[in-house]
């Protein structure tokens, strides 16, 4: 029996969720949302194996890979969940998983040390932890042994929206079984014989394997993408809490599945003496791909109804999701539909069709709407957040917040000035060579062309209103002379 290794999560942070707009967007997408619960899926991803115990050593902390776009989402999710000394890995542009599993094995490499990686993506929904670590603990043996294992979710209905594994359940009651294939997403008729055979699982995109065994497999199969990611890392560089690979090197790496670039290969490739195998897996999986997937996997009322958020209501609904926070919506009479709103875009949709909405995405850019794709109207940043309500020819007026003990970069606009009421807090307040404090209730001016920052010394949020009013006031207009956050300037 091969030697038993530490197992280090590595959270697979990239996806854009199309499908699930508009709450869904670039710039905060769904692994970034809390959809079934208090916390984000990224928090409960990150929280999912805390029920491990027994012979399994844990690695202190996760590792972590995501879009550079989105590095102060995630590090600001993890600290508020109390998890610290987490590795993350930024990608300078998206290029699918085979290449952000092969950096994290990289990276989990470089001291010599060579453990069993468990790659999950964070835009997942495991309702049952429990029976996912005692899956984890069925396979880690296999996995220290060098077989690469995948989970197989055991199917309750003839889907077609996923990939199946073919394997051999029959085989003595043993957890875990040699796959036999790989088989794509299958039309409604083949989707029932899988069920019924009874030997075809659904394929649910986390795996378990040595990192050494990944790097061997990627290499023997995509040399071109272990090349590229080997620069990459060569040429990394640390900055604050994140590592960055080199981008001109990670950018010439081709797109690729963890599926296709590796997976799919095993079981007719006996010679590379590298097994595949899969563990059976029931503990409500599911991708959440579409809103039909979140209306599946949410508790419903005895009319098959999924209300959510502040302001969702209903009247002589069925099997119906609403989901609203900020406005009152009200369904009457609807049947099969789905209603989503946010402060700037409202989805009215049949539930039979939500695996289009990413076309209503691209409809969007094509007609000049982008924006509404890439950003919500509350914009998070690393030092809090702020919510556009409210604009007309020449003004702007915006509410910020921000965190206990953060600052904004000290900066300067050309085309703008800013009046700051505080509402909230105290403000500490830069402009050009004067440092002041601000209490509730007070005001200040910030004219055009001179350097400025807004800080919070305090322990509670501050909260203020700014009026910006010019001849322009896009976010562009910002001229940076110091960030503690290490952004560019602009």
């Amino acid at each position: 029996m091969a030697q038993s290794a530490q197992l280090l999560p590595v959270i697979l942070c990239g996806g854009s969720g199309t499908r699930l707009w508009p709450l869904s967007r670039e710039n905060y997408p769904k692994q970034f949302l809390a959809l079934t619960g208090g916390q984000s899926m990224l928090q409960q991803t990150v929280g999912r194996l805390d029920g491990l115990a027994g012979r399994i050593e844990r690695a202190p902390a996760p590792l972590l890979v995501c879009n550079e776009a989105h590095r102060f989402l995630v590090a600001g999710q993890l600290l508020e969940s109390g998890v610290a000394g987490a590795t993350i890995l930024l990608e300078p542009v998206g290029r699918n998983t085979a290449p952000a599993l092969t950096i994290a094995a990289l990276q989990a490499r470089a001291d010599g040390a060579d453990p069993v990686l468990i790659a999950m993506p964070a835009d997942h929904v495991v309702r049952d932890a429990a029976r996912l670590c005692e899956a984890v603990q069925q396979g880690f043996d296999a996995a220290c042994e060098g077989h690469m294992v995948t989970f197989g979710i055991v199917p309750d209905r003839p889907e077609t929206g996923y990939g199946y594994i073919h394997c051999r359940r029959g085989d003595g009651g043993q957890p875990v079984h040699a796959v036999q294939g790989f088989a794509e997403k299958p039309d409604a008729a083949r989707a029932r014989q899988y069920l019924a055979d009874g030997n075809y699982l659904w394929n649910s995109g986390m795996f378990m394997l040595r990192a050494s065994r990944w790097l061997d497999a990627i290499a023997r199969y995509r040399p071109d993408v272990h090349a590229a990611c080997t620069a990459a890392m060569a040429g990394a560089r640390h900055d604050h809490d994140f590592i960055r690979p080199d981008a001109q090197a990670f950018a010439a790496c081709p797109a690729d599945s963890i599926d296709y670039a590796v997976m799919e290969k095993l079981p007719g490739d006996a010679a590379s003496g590298m097994p595949a195998s899969v563990v059976a897996l029931q503990a409500g999986w599911s991708d959440l791909g579409a809103w039909d997937a979140l209306w599946d996997t949410s508790e419903r009322d005895a009319r098959g109804n999924v209300l959510l958020g502040r302001q969702a209501q209903q009247l002589d609904c069925a099997d119906s999701l609403l989901l609203a926070n900020d406005r009152l919506v009200v369904g009457l009479g609807l049947r099969d539909v789905v209603v989503v709103e946010t402060p700037d875009a409202v989805l009215v949709a049949d539930k039979g069709r939500t695996q289009d909405v990413r076309q209503v995405v691209g409809l969007l850019k094509e007609r000049g709407s982008g924006a509404l794709v890439q950003s919500h109207r509350k914009v998070h940043r690393p030092w809090g957040w702020y919510d556009s309500i409210d604009a007309g020819e020449r003004f702007q007026v915006k509410r910020i917040v921000v965190r206990p003990g953060a600052s904004l970069s000290l900066q300067m606009h050309h085309h703008r000035a800013e009046h700051w009421i505080v509402v909230r807090g105290t403000a500490e307040v830069t402009r050009d060579e004067e440092t002041f404090l601000l209490g509730e209730n007070e005001s200040t001016y910030i004219p055009l062309g001179h350097r400025h920052r807004l800080s919070n010394p305090g322990k509670v949020p501050l909260e203020i209103i700014e009026v910006q009013s010019g001849s322009y006031l896009g976010e562009d207009d910002i001229v940076r002379f110091d960030d503690v956050y290490g952004r560019a300037p602009l």
